[in-house]
């Protein structure tokens, strides 16, 4: 799938408004029957179950069940849609429910926190991660997201700029990883060919090659461990990543 790019593709200005509710229509009068944050529900359910390719203002207003041209009175177009989906689709209740417990603990545990919930808006919406975030628009969201991970650090010692440098190391790792097993789940799919038979394949050519003994470590490896791997290596990768960052954050209290 290609690459959607968001913030920049469509008029900033009038995206910004409707991100913060800007353009609002007044109280008095009879209640509308969308409105911005209804369309851009309608928006991440559709490409939750379609993928972005999907994605038009035809396809959601027909998933609202009302003319493509009512959209607009709301939302301009495609791109600012967009921008809107992906500050709303952050204020989840899965984001929420992962960090509500670790409320008062040191960094490392909400930062552990934090990583796991936006792993899991990750599998729940896929097409995020076919979404360039390189110039994102701040919303409500984003920008009570950002608050969030300044707060996590705010008594580690760290620079501004470290800080700023753990946030886009830990997101990093977190978009990377998540892709990795996504990419991996969808091959199957893709190719019409299960990882079992694919493997299966492959069997009786590594049983030669290995008998021969010029790869004595592989030979030595034990049944199951590439499964155990995969299984563990999304928890494995981010305690390293914290590992790091602790070696960096107890040398600034003995400083």
């Amino acid at each position: 799938m290609s690459t959607e790019y968001s913030s920049g593709s469509g008029d900033v200005s009038v995206t910004l408004r409707l991100l913060w509710g800007l353009d609002e229509r007044p109280s008095r009068g009879p209640k509308p029957s969308l409105t911005v944050d209804k369309i851009a529900a309608a928006g991440i359910e559709l490409a939750d179950e379609e993928g972005l390719t999907a994605l038009s203002m035809r396809r959601v207003a027909a998933k609202l069940g009302v003319g493509t041209m009512s959209l607009y009175r709301y939302v301009p177009s495609k791109a600012e849609l967009m921008d809107v989906m992906l500050d709303r689709v952050i204020a989840s209740e899965t984001m929420l429910s992962h960090m509500s417990g670790v409320e008062g603990k040191g960094w490392r545990e909400r930062m552990y926190a934090l990583a796991y919930a936006s792993r899991e808006l990750y599998l729940r919406h896929p097409w995020l991660l076919h979404v360039s975030m390189a110039r994102r628009l701040i919303g409500p969201s984003a920008l009570a997201s950002f608050e969030y991970f300044l707060d996590v650090m705010a008594d580690t010692g760290l620079t501004e700029a470290e800080k700023l440098n753990t946030i886009g190391l830990v997101d990093g790792y977190v978009t990377s990883a998540t892709r990795a097993v996504m990419e991996a789940a969808q091959a199957a799919e893709r190719t019409g060919v299960s990882d079992e038979d694919y493997w299966e394949a492959h069997k009786p050519f590594l049983e030669k090659i290995l008998s021969e003994g010029h790869y004595p470590n592989m030979l030595k490896m034990r049944e199951g461990v590439f499964e155990e791997a995969i299984a563990t290596s999304f928890e494995y990768g981010l305690q390293r990543v914290l590992d790091g960052l602790e070696v960096l954050i107890n040398s600034r209290k003995t400083d």
